[in-house]
């Protein structure tokens, strides 16, 4: 495949909307042949990225899975710092995508803080991709398909999948889920939440011993765990989790860098 087919993840903020020292909100960084691109923004995530080297203006897509603020709140602070006059003036449009009741979601969050998230139309362009048409959307030699997952009414998991047959799965937050499931199957790495530690299960999340179970169904190759709260943290998560899956599982941390 070469060089030409690597993809640069940075898992960005590995932690939730609960406020950490060491965990900032989900955010993922991806670099594939010259673009950059984001899976969700949560709060501090521009900070993040600045703190890695990453130019905000620079970023070519954010995707967003959900409208929760601890994956959204950095989209306020993104289109506001667009607007500076020494980014605006040289800033190339850019793409965000996201499930249905995206454009709608960004009309009332730039109508709420009116007029200073204003942009111009021709800066951005809107793309929701519907989990129950199955399409594919192609971008920058990339291959999005989304499903829904077990979590809220429009929240979806990401898969991508480039020319070489290299593909990476973001679930974002979910619980059990068939979908997530299939739309996992075979890849190279599953990103994937697993937010309360065994006993203490949250309806709509995901615990290790849970996460372990959907890498093995969807027979993934790498597993990277994210999106802790500070109850998992206080626990042995990979134990849990080897319980169903014995393929290679990573414990995400902020910063943390793969090349795929």
């Amino acid at each position: 495949m070469g060089l030409n087919d690597e993809i640069y993840l940075v898992l960005v903020g590995t932690g939730t909307g609960m406020p950490l020292p060491h965990r900032g909100s989900p955010c993922i960084a991806i670099r594939f042949q010259g673009h950059s691109f984001i899976f969700d923004i949560g709060p501090g995530s521009l900070r993040a990225l600045a703190q890695l080297g990453v130019n905000f203006h620079l970023l070519e897509a954010i995707w967003i899975t959900h409208f929760h603020p601890d994956h959204t709140a950095d989209l306020v602070h993104f289109i506001f710092a667009t607007k500076y006059p020494k980014i605006l003036n040289r800033r190339k449009p850019f793409l965000l995508a996201g499930p249905p009741g995206l454009e709608n979601f960004i009309n009332k969050v730039q109508e709420a803080y009116a007029p200073y998230l204003d942009l111009p139309a021709n800066l951005y362009h809107i793309k929701e991709l519907d989990p129950g048409e199955q399409n594919i959307f192609t971008w920058r030699n990339l291959q999005f398909k989304v499903c829904s997952t077990a979590h809220t009414q429009e929240s979806i998991a990401i898969k991508m999948e480039t020319t070489g047959g290299k593909s990476i799965v973001y679930s974002s937050d979910t619980d059990l889920c068939e979908d997530l499931i299939e739309l996992s199957k075979g890849s190279d790495v599953l990103i994937l939440e697993a937010s309360f530690p065994e006993g203490q299960k949250v309806q709509g999340h995901l615990t290790p011993s849970e996460a372990g179970i959907i890498a093995k169904e969807a027979g993934v190759k790498n597993l990277v765990l994210t999106h802790f709260y500070p109850e998992c943290l206080a626990t042995d998560i990979g134990k849990a989790c080897r319980q169903n899956f014995d393929g290679q599982i990573i414990i995400a941390s902020d910063h943390l860098a793969l090349r795929i």
